[in-house]
């Protein structure tokens, strides 16, 4: 932005900087070593998830610098602040892994008051972690801001007898161990290689199906979620982030103006081109409730129905993040979708010009190993299937990818568990049959409460060898490193008296990924009769704190899981006050 076009009066940063009243303001900046010209300069809030809990935000820190060079050679103020994160990977398969889901919303709290409080007038966003990613993007939403996302990139993959490894692969030797099919040195040597780098998880788990969905969506510059966070040519990125949401804010290009109904069915066909995480059913409304857009679970996944599979990820089919940018990445795969009239062209990105007009100038091809072209995809439909029936009312959603036709039905008996713990000591102690549906209740949103991933429980199964002679249906989530036919977020949940609440042992439920259904084999009388018969939610150890708070606010995944009005209830907007 030239210096001699700044005009504060509709930037909300003339509140700290303008005028006599806001002399004890800026006696604070000068105090941090700010001149008077950045004092005058659009301030542009740089958030990141950084922390030392994982890898996964480990590089955000140094990062976070190149965009603020970025923003400074735009003649912008950067001003970095951090916000918090959960690590799905470290608080996986014990009680941390309630605090996951309920980190998305304080994350897109904390930015929301961080950049309220202090008056910025942008935001460049960098996250690493699983909801890290979409808490920020709404957190651009909501504030409608000039906004620039950016990922901190996936970890390198280990390399084992010459192959490459990833964290999916050591929480499926846990089932194998525990199998007895792996020795006590084996998991020693597969958990000190498999993750040798800073970095998100490196298959299309649930970071990497965000950081795609960023690109998709237009609040990330096309290919900047690509390279591994090792990579110092992330840098060029970062800068050229920073230089970004300058003429954003120059252009007046706002995050509701990049996120609309046409973007949000962009992001959904990657999110099911790719293989993506069944979270991104969960993650995409809400985003879309942050604008006020009507984009539910079943808006997602009919755009998964009709959009071919096409790029072999993990865990689903052979490759990781790395290769897929080196294959091209997100650019080549939305080339591809294009070819078949599968992409909104007029989508406004971050660059400030349409995903068309940045597409025209993608020279990369599908290579036909990672990237498959459209016309000769892996499978016809979507990774990732919706799913509705007597036992889903509200929608459910499963992952196909990798999986073929005979094995996108299952029917069988019911095993019901009431908590992830349960199941899990039960597989361990192989007290199931093949053939079941295992049942895992009481962890939705409100009533686990936080939505917990059973990736302790589906990866103890795959090790074990079981991964395809059961099915599992839970009111929780599935890890994006889940295999198997593994169904979550069953609604309505448990604890708001959906019919998986009121399942019993043996009760005959059939599952369909062809035909979208999931039923119970019981007429609606008697499902009524359990429903009145049904004793009320099961009681947790949240009584008070955070997840307590939490459980009282959250809503259903069909909507994402949200806790409160969004957009359609709001009376004003950030930037304009």
């Amino acid at each position: 932005m030239p210096k001699d076009q700044v005009d504060k009066k509709h930037l909300p940063s003339r509140h700290v900087t303008e005028g006599p009243a806001r002399a004890p303001h800026r006696s604070y900046f000068y105090a941090m070593g700010l001149d008077e010209e950045a004092i005058k300069q659009p301030w542009v809030g740089v958030a990141t998830c950084w922390n030392e809990a994982a890898p996964c935000n480990i590089a955000l820190n140094r990062q976070a610098q190149s965009v603020k060079l970025g923003v400074k050679k735009a003649n912008g103020t950067p001003r970095e602040f951090t916000t918090i994160t959960v690590t799905d990977g470290i608080a996986m398969g014990h009680e941390g892994m309630r605090s996951s889901l309920a980190s998305r919303e304080a994350i897109t709290d904390t930015v929301e008051l961080t950049m309220r409080g202090h008056c910025y007038d942008a935001l460049v966003g960098l996250a690493g972690c699983d909801k890290s990613l979409p808490g920020m993007m709404m957190a651009m939403v909501r504030l409608n801001v000039p906004s620039v996302f950016i990922y901190g990139g996936s970890i390198l993959p280990g390399r084992l007898d010459g192959k490459d490894v990833t964290v999916q692969d050591v929480f499926e030797a846990v089932g194998k161990h525990q199998a007895g099919n792996m020795s006590d040195a084996e998991l020693e040597v597969l958990e000190r290689v498999a993750c040798p780098s800073a970095g998100a998880c490196g298959g299309q788990f649930t970071a990497n199906t965000m950081a795609c969905v960023s690109e998709a969506i237009g609040l990330a510059l096309l290919n900047s979620s690509g390279a591994p966070a090792p990579y110092e040519s992330r840098d060029q990125y970062g800068i050229a982030s920073g230089e970004a949401v300058m003429n954003l804010i120059e252009k007046n290009i706002r995050a509701r103006d990049v996120v609309t109904r046409k973007s949000l069915e962009n992001a959904a066909r990657v999110v099911a081109c790719t293989g993506g995480s069944t979270n991104a059913g969960l993650h995409l409304p809400a985003i879309a409730h942050e604008a006020g857009i009507d984009f539910d679970l079943f808006d997602v996944c009919e755009i998964f129905r009709d959009t071919p599979y096409f790029v072999d990820l993990k865990p689903g089919g052979q490759y990781v993040a790395k290769d897929l940018y080196e294959a091209g990445g997100v650019p080549v795969v939305l080339k591809e979708l294009r070819k078949a009239g599968l992409i909104h062209e007029d989508c406004m990105t971050a660059s400030g010009r349409t995903i068309g007009e940045e597409l025209d100038m993608i020279k990369g091809e599908a290579d036909n190993k990672v990237i498959y072209s459209i016309e000769n995809p892996l499978t016809p439909t979507g990774g990732v299937v919706g799913l509705k029936g007597n036992l889903a009312p509200e929608g459910a959603i499963v992952k196909v990818a990798g999986m073929n036709t005979q094995e996108q039905s299952f029917t069988g008996p019911a095993r019901c568990f009431e908590s992830e713990e349960e199941a899990f000591e039960a597989v361990k102690a192989r007290q199931y049959e093949e053939g079941e549906v295992i049942v895992i209740r009481n962890e939705g949103p409100a009533g686990g409460p936080g939505m917990r991933e059973m990736l302790a429980t589906t990866a103890a199964l795959s090790g074990q060898g079981m991964g395809k002679k059961v099915a599992l249906i839970t009111d929780g989530r599935f890890s994006g490193a889940t295999r198997g036919f593994c169904v979550g977020h069953v609604g309505p949940e448990a604890a708001h008296g959906g019919p998986i609440g009121l399942l019993q042992n043996g009760d005959v439920i059939t599952i369909n990924a062809i035909t979208g259904e999931l039923k119970v084999d019981l007429s609606d009388v008697e499902l009524a009769e359990r429903k009145a018969n049904w004793k009320g939610p099961k009681e947790t150890i949240y009584a008070s704190g955070a997840l307590w708070k939490y459980a009282q606010l959250v809503g259903g995944a069909r909507l994402g899981a949200v806790t409160h009005p969004g957009a359609k209830s709001e009376k004003h907007i950030y930037m304009d006050l």
